[in-house]
């Protein structure tokens, strides 16, 4: 483990070699059975909010409807998760081929919206969580063995690999501090 400015980091994050291989793993992460989705902080419900009817130019009929009968996010006292269609696919999914994209981050990249997609998802497969102080994980799943392939491949880990979901959550000045202190580990 490390400490940096009071976050409590998972070694792993930065010994674990990772890149996403889409082609490989199809969009695993956008798609894994569960009841609830991904986690949503409360501060970017308001956003989606914002961004919804651009992100919904991408969506499967399905997805729209599931969106104007359920809405597009569950849960309650800072605990919020995307809705999921059959206990699978997030709301906001939409496939190109057989793979599954996100229609929110689809809208942003297209210039639609100023907001890309939960933090969570951005940060993904970091997972942030409370224990009396912010803990930085892996959060190692199967249908990412293809990444952590691809991450040797391109040589990656996974604080490279996800550097601005990690700048987007922490900050820059956090990220240069976590390298500085991992570059003093490996020399």
């Amino acid at each position: 483990m490390m400490l940096i400015n009071d976050i409590l980091v998972d070694e792993k994050i930065a010994e674990t070699h990772f890149s996403c291989d889409l082609t490989k793993c199809k969009g695993a992460c956008c798609t894994s059975p569960g009841e609830y989705g991904a986690p949503v902080l409360e501060e970017e419900i308001k956003a989606i909010q914002e961004s919804l009817a651009a992100a919904m130019e991408y969506l499967s009929p399905e997805s729209i409807a599931a969106i104007e009968k359920d809405g597009f996010v569950k849960g309650s006292d800072d605990e919020y998760h995307t809705v999921c269609i059959d206990d699978k696919d997030c709301v906001f999914v939409y496939y190109s081929g057989d793979i599954a994209l996100c229609s929110m981050e689809k809208a942003f990249l297209d210039g639609k919206t100023k907001f890309r997609k939960p933090v969570s998802c951005h940060l993904f497969p970091i997972r942030v969580t409370d224990f009396g102080g912010k803990y930085l994980y892996y959060e190692k799943i199967k249908e990412c063995n293809p990444a952590l392939e691809n991450g040797k491949k391109r040589n990656l880990k996974i604080y490279e690999s996800v550097k601005d979901a990690v700048v987007r959550s922490q900050g820059q000045e956090w990220y240069d501090e976590y390298v500085r202190q991992i570059s003093e580990i490996d020399n």
